[in-house]
């Protein structure tokens, strides 16, 4: 392998091969290089039953759309395969096992330092994905807790549960969808919420929720949230009599503002209705075998599972460019030019678009900013 390209990307899921694929498509040689031994290897470590939260038509790269035969929303496995035939069509051919280190300027280029695989490019992509930092919160007396405590990262099926009581802390997408699971499987769980919501359906009268432009930009993020608000009420019902807060911000303008999506209801808020699901509030300390929550007497429970979401940091791989990330290491901007030339993130920012279809969107405009760069037609 040569030791320079066009363009360097890092990490071979959905948004880094989108965006090898755009810059080849415009003349441009870029090398993928990815830390573990396959493409989607997010996708392929996630919980059993996960399945594309936006449906199949709205959700395929460019270039390649995802097979009807995969139904409307493809599940976990399906996308792997997807993201395999994607690789192929498009012949992408990752340079895997290959962990970069740090990414640094020199000079007019960048320099990607992963060993053997180590490349230089005027163009750099960090297309990690927000999925692969798994953010794992403590409280007092957790180190006490003596059952297992995992991340949903780490989670599969119920299976390892039967005959538990386990608490899943978190009420986004992967705590909804994993309490669902178990409490299909009989087991008794209960699911810690800290805060207010925001819930909509996956489908409205039988379409895709985005079907009905709930995302659409005709508004400002609060007036279109205003004019969506009687809809999804109608759709999801009462959350605050189930126990639930809703969001004073709306579901467009927490994604907006805060990069807080809401939650897209696949069964857990019937499952609530139902007694299936125990809806308990915010935790203030941990004991042997047990919980105790700030408005609730402690309870027994076997296990529990941190859906406490994920953080990107990304100061250690770009330790001379940290004028592009935040105080907490996540990046600024994703999709458009940084404060860095030459530097790109792509499917950092979560998107009320749905992040498969907003990653095509970046990497398009990844890939004519790279030609503006190396001066490439």
């Amino acid at each position: 392998m040569a030791n320079s390209c066009d363009a360097i990307i890092i990490g071979a899921g959905p948004a880094g091969l989108a965006t090898a694929a755009a810059l080849r498509a415009r003349g441009l040689d870029a090398t993928i290089l990815e830390k573990s031994d396959a493409v989607g290897a997010v996708w392929r470590r996630h919980y059993d039953r996960l399945h594309l939260h936006t449906d199949r038509a709205r959700s395929g790269l460019p270039g390649l759309p995802i097979p009807k035969a995969f139904g409307q929303y493809p599940s976990r496995a399906h996308v792997v395969e997807y993201l395999e035939a994607y690789a192929a069509k498009f012949a992408l051919k990752p340079a895997f096992n290959a962990v970069v280190r740090t990414v640094r300027r020199r000079g007019q280029t960048w320099r990607a330092e992963a060993g053997e695989n180590s490349r230089s490019a005027p163009i750099v992509v960090v297309a990690t994905g927000l999925a692969d930092y798994p953010h794992s919160p403590t409280w007092p007396g957790m180190e006490k807790f003596g059952g297992p405590i995992l991340h949903s990262s780490a989670y599969r099926n119920p299976s390892p549960f039967a005959g538990q009581r386990v608490l899943v802390i978190g009420y986004g997408n992967s705590g909804a969808e994993i309490a669902l699971d178990l409490a299909e499987a009989g087991v008794n769980v209960a699911l810690a919420v800290r805060g207010p919501v925001n819930v909509i359906p996956r489908e409205l009268f039988g379409l895709p929720i985005l079907a009905w432009g709930l995302t659409g930009r005709l508004f400002p993020s609060p007036v279109a949230d205003s004019i969506n608000a009687p809809l999804l009420r109608f759709a999801i019902g009462s959350i605050e009599k189930l126990g639930l807060k809703r969001s004073p911000k709306g579901p467009l303008q927490s994604i907006e503002e805060d990069g807080r999506v809401p939650l897209i209801d696949v069964g857990t808020i019937d499952a609530i209705r139902d007694e299936k699901i125990k809806l308990r509030g915010d935790i203030s300390s941990f004991a042997m075998g047990s919980v105790a929550f700030k408005q609730s007497p402690a309870e027994r429970f076997d296990a529990i599972i941190l859906a406490t979401g994920f953080r990107p940091d990304l100061r250690s791989l770009l330790p001379d460019a940290k004028v592009v990330l935040n105080a907490t290491g996540a990046p600024l901007v994703s999709g458009r030019a940084t404060a860095e030339p030459g530097l790109f993130f792509c499917g950092a920012i979560p998107s009320a678009l749905g992040q498969f279809r907003q990653i095509g969107v970046e990497a398009k405009r990844i890939a004519d900013a790279a030609v503006a760069v190396t001066g490439r037609k």
